[in-house]
């Protein structure tokens, strides 16, 4: 018998300003040529049905400034815990969902803050993570789009990072290293996050693209 084929849920919706539409469309073909499966949901209700989410390997989720039910909240993260993989980028991941501290705790972070105006920033490979598969090879590089603010715990693995200056943080003490790219475990299941993807054109930088994808691929079961 041949391999089974590996299942990618794409789940999107919430707050239009992030394009979930066109910015999950960028990677579905990749995933498909990659040998995917891929499926799309547009309502969260999708995390109530336990039987599909079991038989998911990967839930990319682009939901922004969303609210899940206790209910859907449960459901999404049972399945994580027992194997299905979790990703996605920028608001669609840390921007929601901020009423729920369960769901915050599985995902690893929450963002606080950006600049009022888009930065030119850099992003800077974690020495000691340079062999992950999700940056090998890969150089740092430069982005002009927003710079996120984001809690974190020690359970991440911080791939990637960036640091604001002191007068992008408003902090009037000097600049902070931030995490731009992590991954995580929980339970069974693996986390990548990313923190860039304001707008279609963040995701079609080269490296982003192609770090993003590894990293989606990578979460899969």
């Amino acid at each position: 018998m041949g391999d089974t084929v590996k299942t990618v849920l794409v789940v999107r919706g919430g707050w239009e300003g992030h394009s979930p539409v066109k910015t999950t469309e960028i990677f579905i073909p990749d995933l498909e040529a990659a040998g995917f499966e891929v499926s799309v949901a547009e309502d969260l209700d999708v995390y109530l049905d336990a039987d599909r989410l079991a038989r998911t390997d990967l839930i990319v989720q682009c939901w922004s400034q969303g609210t899940l039910t206790p209910e859907q909240s449960a459901g999404l993260r049972a399945a994580v815990h027992a194997g299905t993989g979790f990703a996605g980028w920028h608001g669609g991941m840390v921007g929601t969902f901020t009423d729920d501290p369960a769901y915050l705790r599985m995902v690893g972070g929450l963002f606080l803050f950006h600049p009022d105006e888009f930065l030119t920033y850099d992003v800077t490979v974690e020495p000691g993570r340079a062999g992950h598969p999700i940056v090998a090879g890969l150089p740092g590089f430069t982005v002009t789009t927003e710079q996120y603010w984001v809690l974190g715990d020690a359970l991440n693995d911080v791939l990637a990072t960036t640091v604001f200056t002191g007068e992008a943080a408003e902090n009037g003490q000097g600049p902070v290293t931030m995490p731009v790219v992590w991954t995580r475990g929980w339970g069974a299941g693996k986390i990548f996050f990313s923190a860039i993807g304001h707008r279609v054109e963040d995701l079609e930088h080269p490296t982003v693209r192609e770090l993003t994808g590894r990293g989606l691929a990578w979460a899969a079961r």
